[in-house]
C-alpha cells in the first residue's frame, strides 16, 4: 500500500456536485492499493497512521498523535500512487490492485479507522468516482508511506 498522509485543518470529498465526506482537524490519506498487498498491511499501516505523532502540543512541538487530538481522517481510494513512471511519459497501473480487491482492502482499510478511532472521526471518498478532493493542508505537513518500505 502507497499512502499520501497530508495534516489538515479541513478536507473534504465531492462527487457529482454532491459532498460525499468531510472532516476537520486531522489527515487527509490518499490511499493506493497494490495486487501485492495483503492485510499485514492494512494493519500496519492504519497503525503508523493512527500513532503519527505530527500534530503540535502546547508548546508548539510536533508531538501528539491522531488519538491524542482526537482527529479525524478522510481517507480517499487513489490508485494512481501506484503509478511505474520510469518508461516513457505514460504512466503504468500494472502495479494496482484489480477493482474489486482493492475497493474490498479500502473499505477494510476504512472499518479498520473507525474501530480504532471511532465511527465519528472517518469519512471517506467513493472508490472508483471522479472525486473532487478539497483540504487545507496545515504546515504544510506532507508525509509519504509505503508498506513495502518498513524497515
Amino acid at each position: 500500500m502507497k499512502a499520501f498522509i497530508q495534516r489538515c485543518s479541513s478536507a473534504s470529498v465531492v462527487v457529482d456536485n454532491k459532498s460525499v465526506g468531510k472532516i476537520d482537524q486531522g489527515v487527509c490519506l490518499l490511499l493506493g492499493i497494490g495486487k501485492e498487498d495483503d492485510d499485514s498491511d492494512l494493519e500496519w499501516l492504519v497503525q503508523k497512521i493512527v500513532k503519527l505523532r505530527i500534530f503540535d502540543n502546547a508548546e508548539g512541538l510536533v508531538d501528539l498523535s491522531l488519538t491524542d487530538i482526537a482527529g479525524e481522517v478522510l481517507v480517499v481510494s487513489q490508485f494512481t500512487l501506484q503509478a511505474r513512471l520510469k518508461k516513457g511519459t505514460r504512466p503504468s497501473f500494472t502495479d494496482a490492485a484489480a477493482p474489486a480487491e482493492a475497493e474490498a482492502m479500502y473499505e477494510k482499510c476504512i472499518k479498520r479507522f473507525k474501530e480504532i478511532l471511532g465511527e465519528d472521526k472517518i469519512q471517506s471518498g467513493q472508490f472508483g468516482a471522479h472525486m473532487a478532493v478539497s483540504l487545507v493542508n496545515d504546515g504544510p505537513f506532507s508525509l509519504w508511506l509505503d508498506t513495502k518500505n518498513r524497515v
